[in-house]
């Protein structure tokens, strides 16, 4: 018989299982189900229950592709729109004071993922650092990402930035409710990888977020993603060609339509935006000059993100993964000509100036000659990274390329900002099985997520690591896990990293062994200044 354990928070009881070191309850919900009118609208309270609710098991992902939400080799989780739910992993024994939080914002490109993965259940973390984890899901993809409002009527509204919105909500349901469980709500960690780091990052420039949480950690986070309002209109207008829906119907339709249909468009109209400009990406969050007023980086840079401690680092080798799924990166020599002959070019490192002035050069009067100029600063883009890169347009330069634009060159530009105005740790991520080696993977992306997540002994542990390398892939997560406590308890990991300036410039690697250097891959760093990721066209 599972053991059981009830938890009352401020909508109802809840019942989850007890462990022999730790309890879980699963999908509790944050917010109401985002059905019916209240699709594509901002989170709602939850509406509290009489009684015990279960929350033993699973219930449904996210709106996405079927393969998204796979739990393993026969098991998929079920999807739907009733999703805004989140987990939580606290140890059974009592303590003297309430216990860190660490609420963890799974990664999947804002199109898949769900915080029912078996490697995200915290448990380990929770019983090693004497932690709270919390995992959350929130809307992703068309019903999270895309904004619809421009086809808002006074019947019916359209909201902006879903998904973020939703977690915003889910750290709201932590302030209410995590003492519960045994948490300090007034020690939150935020953490996340890939598009969860992102959402990290866009939470630390979200007026709505103050004082929901208190330090962040982002892993491999492409930061720069955002959508001005005018790029957002323009994807939900191919959205909607892509459904075959008339712009005057969008509202009726909008509301009225299977969720999978909904679905499919928009992933049919994304895979075409990324076929045709490579790096980019429309289904992020908006800048909508209200919920969320300006990009994310750009918060950074001006100051005006929440001043927290924050650990920002990639991984050696992240482009590897997708060369092997769906080669989504720019990551041929035809992909990352392309993508760094149309980079926005006319701003300068700092994104303050038209780039001409700062060269020296008057404005272009003419399109012609402008194209003309943004052909010559390409071409100078080009040869300059080439010389950073040796091999290049070489496979394996080329995919080193393409992941360093994707995610460490715009994590560079929040760590030298926010040094400015709070603690910042950078870190990279080198270590990798000789499994991974010779397949070519290296340290690829997500691949920190099994020592952060001190799954080394699991299956997956054990299978990256048949062909030797367990004892370091220990002492990695041995390195990631220390270090992510300490940060969670005081807003410091271990006194042997030290924080990032741009002055020094240190980062520490996770290695085996791990060591501090100082401005690691400086040229290439250098080579990267002033170049941004293009509009949408």
């Amino acid at each position: 018989m599972v053991a059981t354990t009830d938890i009352t928070t401020a909508d109802g009881v809840v019942r989850g299982i007890r462990g022999r070191r730790v309890s879980r309850w699963r999908s509790i919900p944050f917010a109401a189900a985002p059905v019916g009118e209240w699709r594509f609208r901002a989170p709602q309270p939850v509406q509290p229950w009489s009684g015990v609710r279960e929350a033993t098991e699973f219930g449904y992902a996210a709106m996405q592709q079927r393969e998204g939400a796979r739990l393993g080799p026969r098991q998929v989780q079920p999807t739907g729109e009733d999703c805004l739910t989140l987990n939580v992993a606290a140890p059974n024994t009592t303590s003297a004071a309430p216990r860190p939080v660490m609420v963890f914002i799974h990664g999947g490109g804002y199109m898949v993922g769900t915080s029912a993965l078996r490697l995200y259940s915290g448990a380990r973390l929770a019983a090693r650092g004497d932690v709270v984890v919390v995992s959350v899901n929130y809307r992703l993809g068309a019903f999270g990402y895309v904004d619809f409002g421009e086809y808002s009527t006074p019947d019916r509204q359209f909201d902006s930035n879903l998904g973020l919105r939703d977690q915003v909500a889910a750290l709201e349901w932590v302030q209410r409710n995590i003492a519960a469980f045994g948490g300090d709500p007034n020690n939150v960690t935020i953490f996340g990888e890939s598009a969860g780091a992102h959402a990290v990052l866009s939470l630390m420039a979200t007026p709505a977020a103050a004082g929901l949480f208190h330090r962040g950690i982002a892993q491999s986070a492409p930061a720069d993603w955002a959508t001005s309002q005018a790029e957002a209109r323009l994807f939900a207008r191919r959205c909607l060609d892509r459904m075959g829906i008339d712009p005057a119907d969008a509202a009726q339709a909008l509301s009225t339509a299977p969720a999978n249909d909904i679905r499919k468009g928009v992933d049919h109209a994304l895979a075409r935006v990324m076929r045709e400009q490579p790096g980019l990406f429309p289904v992020a969050p908006t800048v909508d000059g209200d919920f969320l007023p300006v990009a994310p980086v750009a918060a950074f840079v001006n100051g005006t993100a929440h001043r927290v401690p924050l650990i920002l680092g990639t991984n050696r080798d992240e482009a590897t993964l997708f060369v092997r799924l769906d080669d989504t990166l720019p990551t041929t020599p035809d992909r990352m000509r392309w993508l760094l002959h149309h980079v926005d070019q006319t701003l300068d490192a700092d994104g303050e100036g038209p780039i001409f002035t700062k060269l020296g050069r008057a404005m272009p009067t003419s399109e012609e000659r402008l194209h003309e100029r943004l052909s010559e600063y390409g071409a100078a883009v080009e040869s300059r990274l080439a010389a950073a890169y040796p091999g290049f347009p070489g496979r394996k330069a080329t995919v080193r390329m393409g992941g360093d634009f994707t995610f460490w060159r715009p994590s560079v530009r929040v760590m030298e900002a926010h040094s400015r105005f709070a603690p910042t740790y950078a870190y990279r991520y080198d270590f990798a099985p000789r499994a991974l080696q010779l397949s070519g993977f290296g340290a690829t992306h997500a691949l920190d997520l099994v020592p952060v997540f001190g799954a080394v002994d699991s299956v997956i542990g054990r299978a990256m690591t048949a062909l030797g390398g367990h004892r370091g892939f220990r002492a990695v997560s041995r390195q990631f896990q220390d270090n992510w406590l300490a940060f969670a308890r005081t807003g410091s990991p271990l006194p042997n990293w030290p924080a990032y300036t741009e002055e020094q410039r240190a980062t520490m690697i996770m290695d085996s062994p791990g060591r501090v250097e100082f401005d690691p891959e400086g040229a290439k760093r250098m080579a990267w200044q002033g170049v941004r990721i293009p509009a949408l066209t």
